[in-house]
């Protein structure tokens, strides 16, 4: 059997692989199953548990045994109703008296113009329409100021020189004030 020039790599890299893969198995099966060396704990050089060592602290780490000292004294705790288990400590709430104060209000500059006045509201009353076959609907006007006069209007009409008639609908109409470019509807309104 002939081994070509891309087998012969493969067969390196996979010799390779195998012989670092065979002694860290044998590694971590001897560690798996316990062989009694030199990675068993001696009890006799750990300290014993609860005592504090050299620095005062007790090292939670040095002795791997259960402390069923600890798991006894956390069994006697009584627990109250609303206490959170995971805190250490009830935290303290500190109520500060202080006085409510406003921040002052500093402006500075000159005072912002008000804003615009509403436009006056358009004089005239909507009493109704008419309408003929064939013929473009009618409104009926009534002037609400000065001297009572009536007026009738298509729509696209202006009215008193001022007000032009922008809609017509069945219950109200819409009017703009030419001279100030302000639209209103003129709800229909009963005799």
């Amino acid at each position: 059997m002939k081994i070509g020039a891309e087998n012969k790599k493969q067969l390196m890299w996979m010799t390779v692989l195998l012989v670092i893969a065979v002694p860290l198995s044998l590694y971590s099966f001897r560690n798996m199953f316990g062989d009694g060396g030199s990675h068993a704990v001696t009890t006799a050089a750990a300290p014993a548990a609860g005592a504090p060592k050299a620095g005062g602290t007790i090292s939670v780490d040095s002795d791997p045994r259960l402390r069923t000292d600890i798991l006894d004294q956390s069994r006697q705790v009584k627990l109250e109703p609303g206490r959170n288990i995971f805190d250490m400590q009830e935290q303290k709430i500190e109520t500060t008296v202080a006085s409510v104060r406003q921040a002052p209000n500093y402006h500075y500059g000159p005072d912002p113009p008000p804003p615009p006045p509403p436009p006056p509201p358009i004089p005239l009353k909507f009493y109704g329409f008419a309408s003929k076959p064939g013929e473009t609907k009618k409104i009926f006007l009534q002037q609400q100021s000065g001297e009572q006069r009536m007026f009738v209007a298509v729509q696209g009409e202006v009215v008193d020189r001022r007000y032009k008639v922008i809609q017509i609908q069945a219950n109200s109409v819409v009017m703009e004030d030419m001279l100030t470019n302000n639209r209103q509807p003129l709800p229909l309104t009963p005799r």
